[in-house]
Order: C-alpha cells, then sequence, then structure tokens
C-alpha cells in the first residue's frame, strides 16, 4: 500500500475514533455525562481526569503509527489478520466511551474492557509475526487496558445503582 494510502486509512480511523471519544467524554461540553461520571464511586487507584487526557493520545498515536506500519507490508494472510485486528481495536475504543460514559452501562462496558484487552493481546501477537515494532507499539495500550479493565470493574461493582 502506499504511503499516502496508509496514511489515509490510518488519519480516517483516528478521526472516526476521535469524534466519537469527543462526543462521550465527560468535559464541560457534556455537562450531564459529567456530572454523572464525578458522582460515581470511584476507588481511590483512579487517576486523576487530566492523567486520561495525556494517555489516550499517546496509546492511540502508538497504535497509529504500528496501524500504519502495517499497513505499509505487503499483503498477507498474516498481514491482514494483523490489520484486521488493528482496526477492530481502534473501532473499540470509541465503542467503549459510547458504552460507559453516553449509555452509562457499567458491566457491559466492563465486559468490553476485558474483550479489549484480548483482543489487543491477540493485535500484539499477530503483528509480531508481521512487524515487530508494530507490535511493540501496542504492548503500552494492552497494559492500560489491563488497568482499565481492573477500574471499571471496580467502578461496576461499587456503583450497582448507575
Amino acid at each position: 500500500m502506499s504511503p499516502l494510502a496508509a496514511l489515509g486509512i490510518v488519519g480516517l480511523v483516528l478521526g472516526a475514533g476521535a469524534l466519537l471519544g469527543r462526543r462521550n467524554a465527560p468535559d464541560r461540553s457534556h455537562p450531564g455525562i459529567r456530572h454523572w461520571y464525578r458522582g460515581l464511586d470511584k476507588p481511590g487507584y483512579t487517576p486523576p481526569d487530566a492523567a486520561f487526557g495525556a494517555v489516550w493520545p499517546v496509546l492511540e498515536t502508538g497504535l497509529a503509527v504500528g496501524g500504519y506500519r502495517l499497513l505499509r507490508r505487503p499483503s498477507s494472510p498474516r498481514r491482514n489478520a494483523a490489520v484486521g485486528l488493528w482496526l477492530a481495536n481502534s473501532a473499540m475504543i470509541g465503542g467503549w466511551t459510547e458504552l460507559f460514559f453516553r449509555r452509562r452501562r457499567l458491566g457491559a462496558s466492563a465486559a468490553a474492557s476485558g474483550a479489549m484487552v484480548a483482543s489487543g493481546a491477540a493485535l500484539a501477537a499477530t503483528a509480531a509475526k508481521v512487524d515487530r515494532p508494530a507490535a511493540a507499539l501496542t504492548l503500552p495500550f494492552v497494559a492500560w487496558l489491563g488497568f482499565a479493565t481492573l477500574l471499571a470493574e471496580r467502578i461496576r461493582r461499587d456503583n450497582p445503582a448507575s
């Protein structure tokens, strides 16, 4: 795939994810979501809101660079599987924000987070057979998802009425 085509695909994927994430952000532009999120009982190990805003762009940049690298590799069944997992993981990020923040489905979002850990690990393992740097770029994403899954499950457990 040409560099320009790969860059275009990465841009579309990132743009779609950013729009969905922005639609569900618990910030001043979404007072209902912000009020609900602030009212949740969260564990002491919950990072400050600013940490989420700092971490996710780094993780998504790593995924974007990894996706670009995968798209630039010659087409093969392994490469295509890795690209498919990259697309799925990119889509799941936005889907999780929709479940958690907009729909307030704490159980479903905790389950989705766990599924994302498995899917992210599958992406890393599959990408490693095609492009090791692309695989390495997914590892911080998988690690963060592991932490996020623990956090999401604890929030679900501590907020049964939500």
